[in-house]
């Protein structure tokens, strides 16, 4: 068997490097015809109007351009016709045929709409990211696209910046296995080929690097740090995504150690190429060539050939390489090389695509009809967004310590659903859903009224999204939530809300009040939706909140004063059905969260891995401190830690056991513990391990995440869940990327979130 394995292995080993081979071969010959203007062509990329028309497309700029040789790509052009249009022109009427290659802002689904991705990791469910990946592409493909611009996986720690919707919350290591999720769902099995199958994309990863970071949580905001934390807790993910074979990056709009990103040729060339072996192309964001003249860099067209030497090989919208190298390379400034370079990239991800064997194969209009949309791929995006949703507080109604939690619902209640988000179809998919169909999706209200029966669910919208009506408009996007007279709306909720049982509250931001250019700089519920949850608060029915948001919001007055809490995120299409049943038990709630949740705005930024003080508070501390650590109003501790999340049973954790107290550097030990389910419904769990360098040669974090597992246990059950330590759990990069793992004593902790852990100590030889 193990010589089969080895026969097999070595077969494809043998068969990539033929493929290899043949693409290289493919694309001297290709090149050797080229001119200067084709091939400077092929790194330019451009948005296509949704005014292409089958018949008309040549004779827009864009088709003007495509024939001329002067496109190598389109994004965000939406349906097989209007794309074939395009391709046809670059097939037939371009003098070598080279064919486009089509991206979009693929995000967390096309039509099918998931969770947005900041959600998507609430839920720990890797193999179920990578099937939504993967069902994203099928989607995209039937429609005709063959690249997206995904995954985002920045790691942030500061709520404020809008675009921690996009990424995979705050911590390095889950941070990089949903990046190779991502990867591996949208790019398919490369296993025996070079090439991508016809239903899987070519991924994008973005945006690199470390514009997470942006300084005051203000987009398109400068960033500044040190190379040991680069190495250590922002570039694992980009690196791990890069591992699993992504065939393009983004770079990033922020500047990094002082040069803007997209002509860094530290963070281009000497990292993602030389230390990670990333072989596919790097394209730029929206204009970013354009816009380091803002920075300061000089011109178009010097900051053009910086941005090229440096290792950038397509341009997006600046038009700055098809402008201006011919120029350079003129004068000196960049060599027929540099060009050549990176025109070899851009050809090779199309040959990867399979697109000079099949220019058309992306755009069979037969398979929109049963690719997209689909019963089965709206099952998989009601199920994950289930998965997703972070149950915070289930309190018992009255406050009193007696008797049974709020939720589930039983749906026999009268429920009075209130708040601008409980009717709306537009929001509640999320941002960044360029290609999405609102008009079929159900609204909350919708999903309850199939639930309920004999006229039990009561409604009134009750609020405005805010007070100011130009913030509700910016905030909205376009995704309008309908302006009311606020006397006679709040009159109305408060009058639906004492003829109910049970108050059900769907309130707290729209779609893109986070997402790109959202960036707050407050985190509590907008004004007009808190003031009318404090009247109903005073009327003194049990209240459930469905907190919608992008980000960590503030919730500390709702903590205290509202029974039950879930945040919702934005979970997609299927977000109505998929909160019924949750609301009413058919699934118990398993989102455990990926960001830490402050008490205060003055917190922020605020995350569990972060390094210690020489004069730190003890963990707990609920009085201020004088030449300590903290802040004279609120505490140091979260509102919620990472990991945290309820459901609707309860687990124990026993000790924690290692089968060896010692560890070679080069062995390793298992940690165990055994997890019981104490409650009366059967409920799944994370199970989480981390682990503390207690000295180091540098400053370590005071806990830092290194494994997790799903879990589901019936109630009674117990099991013992094993994670294998070795030097990877250990050791650190230091400045150069390098990893090391010095000897001494290690806090090996596991339990239910970041805060709530038994530990042992492990000594490392």
């Amino acid at each position: 068997m193990k010589i089969n394995i080895l026969m097999m292995c070595l077969m494809a080993c043998q068969m990539l490097q033929a493929q290899t081979t043949e693409m290289r071969q493919f694309v001297d010959q290709l090149m050797g015809k080229m001119t200067l203007e084709e091939k400077l062509g092929q790194l330019n990329l451009v948005p296509a109007s949704d005014e292409i028309v089958t018949g008309g497309a040549v004779d827009t700029q864009v088709g003007q351009r495509i024939a001329n040789g002067q496109l190598g790509g389109i994004f965000n052009l939406k349906g097989v016709d209007k794309i074939r249009a395009l391709q046809d022109i670059a097939v037939k009427k371009s003098r070598l045929g080279i064919p486009l290659i089509v991206g979009m802002d693929v995000i967390h689904g096309y039509e099918t709409i998931f969770p947005i991705p900041l959600a998507l990791s609430c839920s720990w469910d890797i193999p179920a990211i990578e099937n939504m990946a993967r069902i994203s592409a099928l989607e995209a493909t039937a429609d005709g696209i063959n690249w997206v611009y995904s995954p985002m996986v920045d790691i942030c720690v500061d709520a404020r910046w809008g675009r921690i919707a996009e990424g995979g919350g705050e911590d390095p290591y889950l941070g990089s296995e949903i990046a190779s999720a991502y990867v591996r769902g949208y790019q398919g099995s490369t296993a025996n080929s070079q090439q991508l199958k016809a239903n899987s994309v070519l991924a994008c990863v973005k945006h690199y690097a470390l514009y997470g970071a942006a300084e005051a949580g203000r987009d398109y905001n400068t960033v500044d740090m040190s190379r040991l934390r680069m190495y250590n807790q922002y570039l694992p993910p980009y690196k791990a995504a890069a591992e699993a074979g992504a065939g393009s990056f983004m770079s990033s709009f922020n500047i990094v150690d002082g040069q803007h990103a997209t002509a860094n040729h530290w963070l281009l060339t000497e990292v993602l190429r030389d230390q990670w072996k990333f072989g596919g192309f790097v394209v730029t964001d929206y204009a970013s060539i354009n816009e380091m003249s803002v920075w300061g860099f000089g011109d178009l067209k010097s900051n053009s050939s910086k941005a090229l030497k440096a290792g950038t090989d397509m341009d997006m919208c600046a038009n700055g390489f098809v402008g201006t190298l011919a120029a350079s390379l003129q004068d000196g400034t960049v060599t027929m090389a540099d060009i050549d370079q990176a025109c070899r990239r851009v050809l090779e991800a199309k040959w990867k695509l399979g697109l000079f064997d099949n220019p058309y194969r992306y755009l069979d209009a037969k398979r929109r009809a049963k690719d997209i949309y689909t019963t089965a791929n709206r099952a998989a995006s009601r199920q994950l967004a289930a998965e997703t949703f972070v149950l915070l507080k289930n309190g018992v109604p009255g406050g009193s310590s007696a008797g049974k939690p709020l939720l589930p619902l039983n749906p026999n209640t009268t429920i009075a659903l209130i708040g601008p988000l409980a009717n709306d179809r537009a929001n509640i998919a999320g941002t960044w859903c360029v290609a999405y169909t609102p008009e079929r999706y159900a609204t909350i209200k919708e999903a309850l009224e199939r639930r309920l029966s004999n006229s039990r669910l009561l409604y009134a919208q009750g609020c405005n999204l805010t007070h100011d009506a130009d913030l509700q408009q910016a905030a909205e996007f376009g995704k309008s939530i309908p302006r009311v007279d606020a006397a006679k709306a709040k009159a109305e909720a408060l009058a639906v809300a004492k003829k109910a049982d049970v108050i059900v509250c769907a309130m707290g931001e729209c779609a893109d009040f986070s997402g790109e250019s959202s960036s707050r700089a407050t985190l509590e519920m907008p004004d007009a939706q808190r003031e009318l949850l404090e009247e109903l608060v005073k009327i003194g029915k049990p209240i459930v909140l469905l907190n919608f948001s992008g980000r960590p919001t503030v919730l500390t007055w709702e903590q205290e004063h509202v029974d039950a809490i879930m945040n919702v995120w934005f979970a997609g299409s299927e977000a109505g059905d998929a909160i019924a049943d949750v609301l009413f038990g058919d699934v118990a709630p398993s989102g455990r969260l990926t960001v830490t949740m402050p008490k205060a705005l003055g917190q922020v930024p605020i995350y569990y891995n972060h390094l210690n003080t020489g004069r730190p508070v003890e963990k707990g501390a609920d009085k201020y401190r004088k030449y300590a650590s903290n802040y004279l109003e609120v505490r140091n501790d979260p509102l919620y830690p990472f990991g945290y999340g309820l459901t609707y049973t309860t687990f124990r954790y026993s000790d924690l056991s290692l089968s060896s107290a010692t560890m070679a550097a080069d062995g390793s030990v298992e940690a165990s513990i055994v997890v019981s389910n104490t409650g009366q419904r059967d409920g799944d769990e994370v199970v989480q391990l981390y682990v503390h360098q207690q000295a180091a040669s540098i400053a370590r974090p005071v806990k830092e995440l290194r494994g997790f597992q799903r879990i589901h246990l019936k109630a009674g059950e117990q099991r013992r869940v094993t994670f294998c330590i070795d030097r990877d759990q250990l050791q650190y990069l230091n400045a150069q990327g390098e990893p090391v793992l010095e000897s001494g004593l290690f806090d090996i902790m596991i339990g239910g979130n970041s805060d709530d852990t038994k530990s042992t100590t492990l000594r490392v030889q």
